[in-house]
């Protein structure tokens, strides 16, 4: 049998993976890729073989005959709301708890327990780690906080990155580089002595990925290499990238029909802009899109977010700050130019003084992006906004994106889950703290407020924390996208807990 780290169920057993994904036998195209061989996959095939010929062969009894189907962590769980939210919450915890596996699946192993978001989500995942972090430091389980970031930087070590999430088919693509910021909520428990003697080669490997291919780039034109892009006047940016072009296995049947809507463009070109989009972790918003609406004018790849560049920022602002304690002169000068040449890029390419917000960047059409999205938020947390810069999104966030809720993702209805009426807890605590940052506490805390009131109310009507919330009518639940509204729920717990304190 193979390696628990090699296996891809999908590429196991190819031929049976198209044939259940191209059926109607689970709803979710993520069901048969978390399942359980119960055998070894060479004789599940050969059974396979020898009886899909066979008068009364049903697909679904064979793949419950030789395969165990995941199960939530939260299946069973029934929460008590005449319970105090905050009770409620330090209590989930336990039952989001992953201990260390070593089944024979598509679930990469790793050394130390973990949290996992809930619902169909029964892996790590990469972003979702650092709110879910935020509130595991309210709840005073710093166990779980040093193993989770643990098992990052045995991921980083091993794969060289950090996946999407701990499974194989994620493993071409990584999410939101927030291990730098896990690496500040560490240190706020140990101190920044053992962060940055522990984990300071780990950091650098990450940013390695990141910038992968930097020198293969050419001087002369606008052009790129895998997550790096070199802009007409020497400005190097990042983008989102998948080094695979194929349909995702968690999502087969659903990458093959937007292709095909999209005749007049190459496939590959589709599932590699899908793909990219799954690596930002917002899969999907009208921000990816070429016409604002549809799935198959995805165009992620033609674009340089201004949330990537800004935590790509934050991670080259730590590094400077490693190399200043270690007193590496050339790592210290190497980071400072990189630095001011990266801050002077998102202002120069992402703010837009006009309409007094940040864009996403398209290289391709050297334009900026018209959608408008919380994305653009991030320039406050990191403090690379002007006051005055600052002054003109606090106006935008109050004036378009505040509703009843919170703040809503994106002022688009396009029916994807990253669009409006949705809002996410960590999109809330980023333009929260970013706010607090410039001196805009009024609009942090109605933010605050009305998001707490939103989470209060939803679980006081069914017990549940929820992965996304409808901030426009309370009355709905959050909604769109490929999947239902899933319970749980890492990141919202732990954006909620910190609010809270």
């Amino acid at each position: 049998m193979q390696t628990v780290s090699s296996i891809n169920l999908a590429l196991e057993v190819q031929e049976l993976f198209v044939a259940i994904q191209l059926s109607n036998i689970f709803a979710d195209s993520k069901t048969f890729n978390d399942c359980i061989p119960k055998i070894d996959t060479s004789l599940i095939l050969r059974h396979y073989h020898a009886e899909k010929e066979l008068e009364g062969f049903e697909l679904a009894t064979f793949v419950h005959t030789y395969f165990q189907l995941p199960v939530s962590t939260t299946s069973d769980y029934q929460s008590d709301t005449n319970k105090d939210i905050e009770e409620h919450l330090h209590s989930l915890w336990d039952v989001l708890t992953k201990e260390p596996n070593q089944t024979h699946s598509s679930c990469i192993p790793l050394p130390h327990p973990y949290i996992v978001p809930g619902g169909r989500f029964q892996e790590i995942y990469y972003w979702d780690s650092y709110f879910t972090m935020l509130g595991l430091q309210v709840s005073k389980r710093s166990d779980l906080v040093e193993s989770m970031v643990n098992n990052f930087a045995h991921l980083i070590d091993n794969i060289g990155h950090i996946p999407n999430g701990n499974r194989s088919y994620y493993e071409s693509r990584s999410q939101p580089p927030f291990f730098a910021l896990m690496l500040d909520i560490l240190a706020e428990d140990r101190s920044k002595v053992f962060v940055y003697s522990n984990y300071q080669d780990i950091l650098k490997k990450e940013y390695n990925f990141w910038m992968n291919n930097l020198k293969q780039l050419s001087n002369t034109e606008v052009n790129a290499s895998r997550r790096v892009v070199k802009l007409q006047d020497g400005t190097i940016l990042n983008r989102y990238w998948d080094d695979c072009d194929s349909p995702r296995p968690e999502a087969y049947k659903e990458d093959i029909e937007v292709a095909h809507q999209a005749p007049e463009r190459k496939a590959s070109d589709v599932y590699r802009d899908i793909r990219a989009a799954a690596e930002s972790g917002w899969d999907f918003s009208g921000r990816w899109l070429a016409d604002g609406n549809r799935l198959s004018s995805i165009q992620t790849t033609s674009l340089l977010p201004v949330d990537l560049n800004c935590l790509l920022l934050y991670m080259e602002e730590k590094l400077l700050d490693i190399a200043q304690f270690s007193n590496d002169l050339t790592a210290i000068n190497h980071y400072t130019l990189a630095i001011a040449q990266r801050k002077k890029g998102i202002q120069l390419y992402c703010w837009d003084e006009e309409n007094g917000f940040y864009f996403d960047y398209n290289f391709q059409t050297q334009e900026r992006s018209t959608t408008v999205s919380l994305a653009g938020v991030f320039p406050l947390f990191f403090e690379l906004a002007t006051p005055a810069q600052a002054s003109k999104v606090a106006q935008n966030l109050e004036d378009n994106f505040l509703k009843a809720g919170g703040l809503v993702t994106t002022l688009n209805e396009t029916g994807q889950q990253w669009d409006s009426p949705n809002g996410w807890a960590p999109l809330q605590w980023m333009a929260y703290k970013g706010l607090l940052n410039y001196g805009f506490n009024a609009l942090a805390n109605e933010v605050k407020k009305r998001w707490i009131s939103l989470n209060r109310k939803v679980y006081q009507e069914t017990g549940k924390m929820t992965e996304k919330y409808n901030v426009l009518d309370s009355t709905k639940s959050g909604g769109g996208g490929e999947y239902p509204n899933q319970d749980g729920f890492g990141w919202s717990n732990g954006v909620l807990l910190k609010f809270l304190q």
